[in-house]
């Protein structure tokens, strides 16, 4: 089987997305500090030697879920027992105060959780509306441009003021708190699990850049 390459578009979201993980591992790129790099198993093991604290054999995950169990269940008073990794967060979260409740998690945390959407219906037609206005640019400008500009308008305030979440359960939210806040998820924030670093960046990759899971491959080449 031929080994899997990165495309142009994919390299860039890479790229782009790395302040992301410089955030969440407590490290800094340098401008041209990754130009070696060559392999998507070269970036991973770069990205865990680069990581300057003790090496401890246990589950960030694991510790994200009982610091959010933990965090939950001290400021809202509900029974930690009560709380599993299969518990669903709209039944801890109506609907009518959920964006304050989170609110309050967050600063309980110490860190943003970023989990709201918009209705996926919102969405469509924002996007389909987007993509209308680029066609239009060719038949009317200035109406394309309108259209274009209110439906990305209309994107981030639809982000700024939805509440569906973007997870369902506790257990999917400790997994994203261990990916994009890996360092403030640990119960001990000076050291780090060296063996889970690919895999922690494998499932981050995948689910926030689309990326299919059976190419981020060792061996996958950046063009």
């Amino acid at each position: 089987m031929t080994d899997y390459v990165f495309r142009k578009g994919e390299i860039e979201d890479i790229n782009y997305f790395l302040v992301n993980v410089e955030k969440s591992f407590g490290i800094k790129f340098c401008k041209t500090e990754l130009d070696h790099i060559v392999t998507y198993g070269e970036l991973c093991d770069h990205i865990a030697n680069k990581i300057q604290l003790d090496h401890s054999e246990d589950c960030t995950t694991q510790q994200a879920f009982y610091k959010l169990r933990n965090a939950i269940s001290s400021k809202f008073g509900i029974d930690n027992k009560a709380i599993s990794a299969g518990t669903p967060l709209v039944g801890l979260f109506p609907r009518y105060n959920r964006r304050a409740k989170i609110t309050e998690l967050e600063r309980c945390l110490g860190f943003e959780l970023n989990i709201f959407r918009p209705p996926h219906l919102v969405n469509m037609a924002l996007l389909v509306l987007c993509l209308a206005s680029l066609v239009g640019l060719y038949f009317n400008w200035q109406i394309g441009v309108l259209g274009f500009f209110s439906s990305i308008g209309g994107l981030v305030i639809a982000y700024k003021i939805g509440i569906e979440f973007e997870v369902q359960t506790v257990g999917e939210l400790a997994k994203k708190m261990a990916r994009e806040n890996y360092l403030k998820s640990r119960r001990n924030s000076k050291t780090f699990n060296k063996n889970e670093i690919e895999k922690v960046l494998t499932d981050w990759f995948s689910s926030d850049l689309g990326l299919d899971k059976s190419k981020l491959k060792r061996e996958a080449k950046f063009a």
